[in-house]
């Protein structure tokens, strides 16, 4: 008895198509992302942003003693997290070999409460507080000049947007086809802002909300 082969039906014909797409679509390399793309470029005025920035970190870095080198050296070092696993293995081995010892009938080296333990570890932990402390310092004195950099181009930015509304408000009084009328608001937003009125005028707004929340009646401890 003879069996004919069936031919594949339409179905298995459609899978093995796809099959066949796939494994070619998986075979075809992936092209390299090149960094020089021109689709990586970046208008004039972002790149001298960047580098303005990346300047603001080098001059602080390179104003940075030896000394203060090795503190954030060190601190990068200790601030890791195998440095938290190194510390919690090195505490269960130092008590657990103590331990040890007092249950065989030795003479362990620190036995409880550990005071060699305390010893040790009390100087290490204010070394660590001395180190996060002082690159700490370092990195309010670098937020610091940000501060005082974003400050200050909000002041000009002000001002500049003060100039364009008043160029605005000239162009209306002198253009024939324009209506001139008088705009309070518009007047108001041409006069740059005089930043020491503005902080006066937030220092006087604290000292009036401070005095509010002091003459704020307490509510009573019902419990």
């Amino acid at each position: 008895m003879s069996l004919r082969r069936r031919k594949p039906g339409g179905t298995q014909r459609l899978s093995s198509t796809l099959t066949w797409i796939a494994s070619r679509t998986l075979a075809i390399p992936t092209p390299p992302i090149d960094q020089n793309d021109d689709a990586l470029d970046v208008p004039p005025h972002v790149e001298e942003t960047l580098r303005a920035i990346e300047r603001l970190h080098a001059e602080h870095h390179a104003a940075a003693t030896g000394l203060e080198r090795g503190v954030d050296r060190l601190n990068a070092v200790v601030g890791q997290p195998q440095t938290l696993i190194v510390l919690a293995l090195a505490t269960l081995l130092w008590v657990g070999v103590n331990l040890a010892l007092a249950g065989s009938g030795d003479r362990p080296f620190d036995p409880p409460p550990f005071n060699g333990l305390q010893a040790v570890m009390t100087p290490l932990a204010l070394g660590v507080t001395v180190l996060i402390l002082a690159s700490q310092r370092r990195a309010d004195r670098l937020a610091a000049r940000r501060e005082r950099l974003t400050l200050e181009l909000a002041i000009l930015a002000e001002r500049k947007t003060a100039k364009v509304i008043a160029l605005l408000e000239e162009m209306r009084r002198d253009h024939p086809e324009l209506v001139d009328r008088v705009d309070e608001q518009a007047d108001a937003m041409a006069a740059p802002s005089d930043p020491e009125a503005m902080l006066e005028a937030a220092r006087r707004r604290e000292a009036e909300g401070e005095v509010g929340a002091a003459d704020q009646p307490v509510a009573p401890d019902i419990g």
